[in-house]
């Protein structure tokens, strides 16, 4: 029972101080974390915010251009047609 005990008072002993920012102990595990954690979105095939933010621009500006070209050949197909001179496409 006192076993018990003085490992639980130690575990909170050090969990205590691997709590504590300034704690030499903390500090170093937060720095392999963080080391660890880039090193894996490193490996990770992501883009940036600035990189998906800029792609967003294009897409839209994509997509714009083709819905003018849709009806741009949308208003020719009907002028076609109206001058009855549509042959097979």
């Amino acid at each position: 029972m006192a076993d018990d005990h003085s490992a639980k008072r130690g575990a909170s002993s050090l969990f205590e101080r691997l709590t504590r920012a300034d704690d030499p102990v903390f500090e170093q595990i937060d720095r392999n974390a963080k080391s660890l954690l880039q090193s894996a979105l490193t490996r990770l095939d992501v883009v940036s915010r600035e990189e998906f933010d800029a792609q967003t621009a294009v897409l839209k500006r994509t997509r714009e251009r083709l819905e003018a070209l849709e009806a741009q050949i949308a208003a020719l197909d009907e002028a076609l047609s109206a001058t009855g001179q549509q042959g097979d496409l």
